[in-house]
């Protein structure tokens, strides 16, 4: 049986994504920050559809966090082959406004807590059959605009792809891939917050091809593929789910 290990999973594309795996009967491993109480709504409706889960918090600023969520599925599920690692968060704010706690926040909390779990999984997944690795990015490190910018996010999932590519070319002589995935505007839960004010969304809206705004089902459907068998001929790739954003 496949173990999941998926960061942010308390909401959003996070729990859309357990929510998918869930039906294949999977072994899950859902992380949040600090929302139990969502966390455990995910967990139960998991269960309820065949999955063995477990439910672990933690900032993931915290060096330590990255070994104990790989040491709770070693020990609880005896293996970790795949990885999810969507948990972020998006700071909006303009050079002057952004000061460097917030840069260095979002190295932290990101691409720097993405390498930790890596590291750390890296002898458990190479010995893994069905190794995959996805990573959530973000449209704000590819579309920049007047209308709003994300200096210190758009760093830290730039910095999230790159990683993702270093580790694919070393991952990839044990049949192992790494990709990520780059969201576009994706309406939030209704208790998530939102960087983005609802007078945004509505202009967001005009900048869609496809005329509409995407939803946490809608990255979670992508993820879900990349990783299946089916996916095992693609790795170093970011791909977007934006409806088209990033066409002009």
């Amino acid at each position: 049986m496949i173990t999941v290990l998926i960061t942010g999973a308390a909401s959003g594309i996070g729990s859309a994504t357990a929510l998918r795996l869930a039906a294949s009967g999977c072994n899950l491993l859902l992380h949040s920050r600090i929302n139990q109480h969502n966390l455990d709504q995910v967990a139960d409706r998991a269960r309820d559809l065949g999955a063995n889960v477990e439910t672990a918090l933690g900032d993931l600023t915290d060096p330590d966090i990255a070994d104990n969520l790989v040491n709770i599925c070693v020990s609880r599920f005896s293996s970790l082959d795949q990885i999810v690692s969507n948990a972020g968060f998006a700071n909006r704010g303009e050079f002057g406004d952004t000061d460097v706690k917030t840069l260095i926040n979002a190295q932290k909390g990101m691409p720097e807590a993405f390498f930790r779990i890596a590291s750390a999984a890296i002898p458990h997944i190479s010995q893994s059959h069905t190794g995959r690795v996805v990573v959530v990015s973000s449209f704000v490190s590819h579309v920049f605009t007047a209308e709003g910018i994300f200096p210190a996010t758009a760093a830290a999932k730039a910095s999230l792809e790159a990683l993702a590519k270093s580790l694919a070319v070393q991952l990839a002589p044990a049949g192992i891939t790494v990709n990520c995935i780059a969201p576009g505007y994706t309406r939030k839960d209704e208790s998530a917050h939102s960087a983005i004010p609802e007078s945004a969304w509505l202009e967001a809206i005009k900048r869609i091809p496809l005329n509409r705004i995407g939803t946490p089902d809608d990255s979670a459907a992508l993820i879900s593929f990349l990783l299946s068998p089916d996916a095992g001929f693609i790795t170093g790739q970011t791909i977007h789910v934006d409806g088209g954003l990033t066409l002009a």
